[in-house]
């Protein structure tokens, strides 16, 4: 799991990677974030002499990470069910957005958010699959298929032998299914503009048109803004939702942002981000929308469009 020097140098180069894992597994910045600020106090709270027995501390730091993020994995299913509404994870903005940002300190430790690299592993419809795994398939499936951790490392941290991780990671694996079935960029960034005009000139003909018909919209409000509690499913209701969420939001702009990695819309009014939209498109058409409305989920896109 990779090897530093017990420099503080060397320990420190190892966030970006510790984050970037620890947000696949729990799909929340700010968790992502305390997870592996956890792993480093624990780091820096060992004897110097035990620091120095360590061969790997990029390694006991990653399995130390992994053991928290489980540990919050095991827990996040009580979290969920006093949650208010649908839970959905935390959408990125696009790191040239982040870039650009005008708070922030250049500095200063980079945001996390920032440090997350935008790939597939991290689409929402990605990781709303890896929500219906287990937390150990999720933590097998993800240090193994995306950061192509050994079994045997992934042992450690699991707390199984590397057959039982193995077996977790293909039964992972089998839940994963279709959801990584690429569509071209080019294909997707013109369904979600269509949707986008669609839903400005409150064409509900045309937003059918554009959505599958067994299509499902979820909404995260989390309890602290308006939304659907149960996902909306069909084109034809969702169509009609999105133009009386327009009618009762005056003044909304819509705009052309990739969530994710994945082209998506950001509705914003007067300059505060109120919604951020991701789409799961194929064969032409919509399948899945997601709309995170939770403002606390949406704090890297205040800053993104300063």
């Amino acid at each position: 799991m990779g090897t530093v020097g017990t420099s503080t140098d060397g320990i420190a180069g190892e966030r970006r990677q510790l984050i970037n894992v620890a947000y696949r597994l729990l799909g929340s910045v700010a968790e992502a974030e305390d997870a592996v600020q956890d792993a480093y106090a624990r780091w820096y709270g060992l004897p110097r002499s035990r620091q120095e027995e360590i061969l790997s501390p990029g390694a006991w730091l990653t399995t130390v990470t992994g053991r928290i993020c489980l540990d919050l994995l095991g827990s996040a299913r009580a979290r969920r069910e006093r949650y208010v509404g649908a839970w959905l994870p935390e959408p990125l903005p696009d790191r040239t957005e982040w870039d650009h940002a005008g708070g922030a300190d250049p500095t200063g430790p980079a945001d996390p958010a920032d440090q997350i690299v935008l790939d597939e592993s991290v689409a929402m419809a990605f990781l709303v699959v890896l929500e219906s795994m287990t937390p150990a398939e999720r933590v097998a499936f993800v240090l193994h298929d995306v950061f192509r951790y050994p079994f045997a490392e992934i042992a450690q941290v699991l707390g199984r032998t590397p057959a039982a991780c193995k077996q977790l990671a293909a039964s992972a694996r089998r839940r994963v299914g279709a959801a990584r079935a690429p569509v071209t960029a080019t294909g997707r960034t013109d369904v979600v503009r269509r949707v986008k005009e669609a839903w400005e000139t409150k064409d509900i003909a045309a937003l059918v048109g554009l959505l599958d018909p067994a299509a499902v919209m979820t909404a995260d409000g989390g309890g602290m803004v308006g939304t659907v509690l149960r996902p909306v499913e069909g084109g034809a209701r969702i169509a009609q939702y999105m133009v009386a969420i327009a009618d009762k939001a005056p003044g909304l702009e819509l705009l052309e942002r990739l969530v994710n990695g994945v082209p998506g819309l950001v509705a914003q009014r007067a300059g505060v981000v109120m919604t951020v939209a991701s789409f799961d498109v194929s064969d032409g058409r919509v399948t899945r929308i997601w709309a995170v409305r939770n403002p606390e989920k949406l704090r890297p896109w205040v800053l993104a469009g300063r």
